[in-house]
């Protein structure tokens, strides 16, 4: 007779193991566990229910079984007891069906709602559902994360639903909007020439966390850090989302094309004391959460109800499981971590000068070459851009964004910092001793304007968020070109496409590593809504049409991305900090005169020129913001004359050219139109 397998506290979450799978779950408060096996996402009973003795099955705070029998693709979830004080953080409710935090896959049933996590009485029924996960059955056949160099890193960011969804897409009905469905559109990324797509969030959320009659559509209100979003999958069967985004990984891999995840571990979809419980807070609220009045009320410094308590030990195990998961058994090359600062807070919410939890993610060997990102703030006020603790991190640079939005409306004094953002931020980063990567470069994300709306609004127009456009920021940056909104006045509509140009010129064109947001390549708009987090409409999704009506921003961008892309990875490589390699370089600013650059109030131009040693080459870049035509001295040249590569001012298909046809350049200046960007180089040799 074979002796009954005995259950393991490690690993945690289900595992399948010979003739079953083991069940680990943690909970230090909690005085009961049951164990619930569902046979369908529906279903009101569990089929089998487990009670985990508080002896025998628990090892310290774990509680864990094995049963035998299943596999793969099992449905189950859990019911803890426990004392329901709310008062001391205790929110414990029996009669609530709640997701492993450790599951790898989720099911959500038709008639699911958070109302009904939030109500008195069982929720079984409607109750998102756990999956059994066997990892070792895919076949990746040969694939691993790309590891590519960040001085070669193009970052699209991009919605997996919005991409396709639209009907335009040219994808078939079943497949749009699915991680399928991404996949079939990789031939037209490969061709623009990006090398990663930074997803955002693909962890399991919750789509009814956001205003009544509205979705939220981003997906930043994660219920589960290790499952990917099932309502992304064209697949209905529990393991469909898993293996399928598992395929669009690999499919990206093989075009070259990295994979970066934006990561939600500041804050859960459970909300404040009021909101549903999905798991954490009904298994162990004063461990996952940062409490305040005694653990009656929770600390919000994510603008989103809750904080986790990321630099609690067993939060800090779960935040870096999930990453080492999502490398090893899921293939991503990367995470760009939102509102990375609220990591740095310890459980009153005080920032730490060395959270424990980043340096378990930075010195992980599991994790070592992983891509790590932070947004270097969080809705609390704490601003961390180039402060943000760690050796490796890069971060999203927005004072980038910033001086570049008001560099190009024109406002007085920015010439400077802007020239200092060009070259890798070194007033920001200098002092780390960092490659220039470090830095992300960007005009726009996803939160905000994208750049159509950027040039086309002076002020937000959210009303349809139901917040009565109070949501969102208020401080845009932005500028209309002299019209709210859509116009017909070509003068305006030439202005808008020239400042497009220039925001993306500046960005791919600057040290660092640059980033764009999906549809800016043909001018997507919302609206003016900055803040379109809650609307699954045609409004907010890639609209196809614009691939044609906007030709010539995406040829603009595509030859950008060209030559971007043949840049030299040596410094990084070799470790050279970004003030080394400015210290190195052969460069020179300039003003309308060589040598004579105008770092005064009024000046709105930045002239600069350089030597690229490796590539024989010098340049010649100049960033006109003044609104009248300036002649710029070119610096002389004996023998190979100026060649003209970039010039915004002028009609597509002039504005830029293949590298290799870019046309010589007569006399001694260059005229240089308002509003503008000119790259000129020439050959050393």
């Amino acid at each position: 007779m074979t002796p009954a397998r005995t259950s393991q506290p490690f690993p945690i979450g289900s595992t399948v193991t010979d003739g079953g799978a083991n069940f680990s779950l943690f909970s230090r408060t909690a005085t009961g566990v049951e164990l619930l096996l569902f046979d369908r996402q529906d279903d009101a009973r569990p089929a089998r229910v487990v009670a985990l003795d508080p002896v025998a099955n628990r090892t310290y705070h774990y509680w864990h079984t094995f049963v035998p029998g299943v596999k793969s693709g099992q449905l189950y979830a859990y019911r803890v007891h426990g004392p329901q004080d709310p008062a001391r953080g205790l929110r414990f409710d029996s009669t609530k069906v709640l997701i492993d935090p450790y599951a790898r896959g989720i099911v959500v049933p038709d008639r699911y709602t958070p109302g009904a996590a939030r109500a008195p009485g069982d929720n079984a029924a409607t109750a998102m559902k756990s999956v059994v996960v066997d990892s070792s059955e895919y076949d990746w056949e040969g694939d691993t994360p790309l590891r590519l160099p960040s001085a070669r890193t193009i970052i699209y960011e991009a919605h997996v639903r919005g991409f396709t969804r639209h009907a335009n897409s040219g994808i078939k009905e079943q497949v749009r909007g699915t991680y399928a469905g991404f996949a079939e559109k990789i031939p037209y990324l490969k061709d623009l020439g990006i090398t990663a797509v930074e997803l955002l969030p693909v962890h399991a959320f919750d789509t009814h966390a956001c205003p009544a009659g509205l979705v939220n559509y981003w997906g930043y209100q994660p219920v589960s850090y290790f499952a990917p979003h099932p309502q992304y999958s064209s697949r209905r069967e529990p393991l469909g989302p898993v293996n399928e985004f598992r395929d669009l990984v690999k499919a990206l891999h093989r075009a070259g094309i990295e994979v970066i995840l934006d990561v939600v571990f500041n804050h859960t979809a459970e909300g404040n004391h009021e909101g549903p419980a999905l798991c954490f807070r009904g298994i162990d609220n004063p461990t996952y959460y940062i409490l305040e009045d005694g653990g009656a009320r929770f600390a919000d410094y994510s603008g989103c109800g809750n904080t986790l308590n990321a630099n609690h030990p067993v939060v800090r195990r779960m935040i870096v499981d999930s990453l080492r998961y999502w490398v090893t058994e899921m293939h991503v090359d990367g995470f760009r971590f939102d509102l990375a600062s609220v990591l740095s807070r310890d459980s009153s919410g005080h920032p730490l000068p060395n959270p424990p939890v980043l340096w378990d993610i930075e010195s992980d060997p599991a994790l070592a070459g992983t891509k790590l990102i932070a947004e270097a703030w969080d809705a609390a006020g704490l601003y961390q851009v180039g402060s943000f603790v760690g050796d490796s991190w890069k971060e999203w640079n927005g004072r980038f964004r910033d001086d570049a939005r008001d560099f190009f409306r024109g406002e007085p004094g920015i010439a400077g910092r802007f020239a200092d953002r060009m070259l890798g931020s070194h007033e920001v980063y200098g002092h780390k001793g960092r490659e220039a990567e470090q830095s992300i470069n960007f005009a726009t994300c996803h939160d905000g304007f994208g750049l159509n709306d950027l040039v086309s609004y002076n002020q937000k127009h959210n009303e349809a968020n139901a917040e009565e456009n109070r949501d969102g920021a208020n401080d845009n940056r932005s500028w209309n070109c002299g019209a709210e909104g859509p116009t017909d006045d070509p003068a305006i509509e030439g202005l808008r496409n020239r400042q497009v140009k220039n925001f993306l010129a500046a960005t791919m064109l600057s040290l660092g590593v640059p980033m764009i947001v999906m549809g800016d390549e043909v001018r997507r708009t919302q609206g003016g809504n900055n803040n379109f987090y809650c609307h699954d409409n045609e409004a907010n999704w890639f609209d196809w049409a614009l691939l044609d009506k906007h030709a010539d921003v995406y040829r603009f961008l595509k030859l950008l991305l060209a030559r971007r892309g043949q840049r030299d990875a040596t410094n990084e490589q070799q470790r050279v900090s970004l003030t080394q390699l400015i210290a190195r370089a052969t460069k020179s600013w300039h003003g309308v005169k060589l040598n004579q650059p105008d770092w005064g109030e009024n000046s709105r131009s930045i002239a600069f020129s350089a030597d690229l040693k490796n590539d024989n080459l010098t340049f010649y870049l100049v960033l006109n913001a003044y609104w009248e035509p300036l002649a710029f001295e070119l610096p002389p040249t004996t023998r190979e004359p100026w060649l003209r590569w970039i010039d915004t001012s002028l009609p597509s298909p002039e504005d830029i050219v293949e590298w290799r046809s870019a046309p010589p350049v007569a006399g001694n200046t260059y005229p240089v139109g308002p509003r503008s960007v000119v790259m000129l180089y020439r050959h050393t040799t």
